[in-house]
């Protein structure tokens, strides 16, 4: 593996925390998960659960976790659905729907499954609770497009190229 990208041509599974939380690139240089997510478990049914608390860096409103933080949360743990199947994948569509704002410094639980699949892509959907009373607190929805372990080496070659300012190479 390189340091600087997990998901090359051996890829098998990212690295994990010391909280048992599958790492992104950016986190893997942290040691830790910046959204927060604590162990992750795949459940005997395929789902991905995992507890997490959103930090007062990532307040938005008074007291209430920023959108874009509770969209990042749902892509992780929707993206890590496929990754726990062994499956490289990267979200294709995206869809959050804020049901309640999200409380800061309070233990939270989100939960992620899979709808479909068709071809290369995995429906899958997800919440986002109150750990005390298991109010849904956010729904995500999402398309996750399966990826060959080449992915990020020809998204690394298309970027060399805008930056030559060649012909572009198509990307899949």
């Amino acid at each position: 593996m390189t340091e600087r990208s997990w998901a090359g041509s051996d890829f098998t599974r990212p690295p994990v925390s010391g909280t048992g939380v599958a790492l992104c690139g950016a986190c893997t240089r942290l040691g830790d998960c910046r959204l927060g997510l604590g162990l992750e478990r795949l459940m005997d049914d395929g789902s991905v659960d995992t507890d997490l608390v959103c930090t007062d860096e990532h307040e938005g409103g008074p007291g209430v976790a920023h959108g874009g933080w509770t969209a990042g949360v749902l892509d992780e743990v929707l993206g890590h659905v496929p990754m726990l199947h062994g499956q490289l994948a990267v979200t294709g569509h995206l869809s959050v729907t804020y049901v309640k704002p999200v409380p800061v410094g309070r233990p939270l639980h989100a939960r992620a499954w899979i709808e479909r699949k068709e071809g290369r892509r995995w429906y899958v959907a997800g919440e986002l609770t109150l750990t005390a009373t298991g109010t849904v607190l956010a729904r995500g929805e999402a398309v996750m497009v399966a990826r060959d372990p080449g992915h990020f080496e020809r998204h690394r070659e298309w970027l060399a190229a805008q930056d030559a300012n060649e012909p572009q190479p198509a990307i899949d």
